[in-house]
């Protein structure tokens, strides 16, 4: 009798738990589609406006150019996903395009449209908020806060490598090396502080650039976690789908000064 009892508590627990798993796995698949579906609304917007849009001088167009790579990215990441951080990450690639489109407009003049969420350690990484210009290892570098011939490369702001990189517009874009290496070179600390030091929108110093500090209100970053290819990143260093248009690739990746 009593060896009848405990196998029928040994069957009532294998239901239990069997049925415990199914529901898990159940909610998980939930979560994983609708994650999906909020990163497809956004690939969606980004998708509209780049086949729609037209770039009219050098800004305009590299901004559509990196827009345009940044919706490759995010429709081969939403494909690959099989988790929600990763759906997520898809979105913040489409989101990080939609912030070049809007880029894109006020180059050409035009209404930027609507507000777009907040990317993954964008307030911590500030914005440039006035015109400088430095000198750097034999070459000018810029950053403005509005497009121009002299600035036509624009970042949204966020983490490359670890590291802050304020929005703004820039006459090269010195965080690719980074970018695609995934490591900041020797002299990523002087350009910063050269560049940045007492700017109003930047809320950190050189050291804490240098340490991927920041001011500490958004440690967010882009990597981490589920991943898409390696390392904190989705598809290798901290890019979102590698080079996303701008710097020269051929022989020993010559970025403008930065060699690997």
């Amino acid at each position: 009798m009593e060896l009848l009892l405990i196998v029928a508590i040994i069957a009532v627990v294998a239901v239990l738990v069997k049925r415990n798993r199914s529901i898990g796995a159940g909610n998980q698949a939930r979560a994983l589609e609708d994650a999906k579906a909020d990163a497809r609304q956004a690939i969606e917007r980004l998708g509209g406006q780049v086949f729609n849009l037209v770039g009219s001088d050098t800004a305009s167009k590299q901004a559509l150019a990196d827009a345009s790579e940044r919706y490759t990215a995010a429709g081969s990441q939403i494909e690959q996903a099989n988790s929600p951080t990763q759906a997520r990450l898809a979105k913040q690639t489409a989101l990080e395009g939609l912030y070049y489109i809007r880029a894109a407009r006020v180059a050409m003049g035009i209404d930027p449209g609507p507000e777009v969420p907040t990317l993954d350690g964008q307030q911590a990484a500030g914005r440039v908020t006035e015109d400088r210009k430095i000198d750097f290892e034999g070459r000018q570098i810029e950053a403005s806060p509005s497009p121009s011939q002299q600035t036509p490369n624009y970042y949204p702001g966020g983490r490359v490598a670890g590291r802050p990189v304020p929005a703004g517009w820039y006459s090269e874009p010195w965080w690719k090396p980074a970018l695609v290496a995934g490591a900041w070179g020797l002299g990523s600390m002087f350009l910063f502080s050269a560049m940045f030091s007492g700017m109003a929108g930047v809320p950190y110093d050189a050291e804490a650039f240098e340490s991927g500090a920041g001011d500490g209100s958004d440690a967010g970053d882009m990597g981490g976690g589920d991943d898409f290819g390696g390392g904190d990143d989705m598809g290798g260093g901290d890019d979102m789908g590698g080079d996303f248009g701008g710097g020269d690739m051929g022989g020993d990746m010559d970025f403008g000064g930065f060699d690997f």
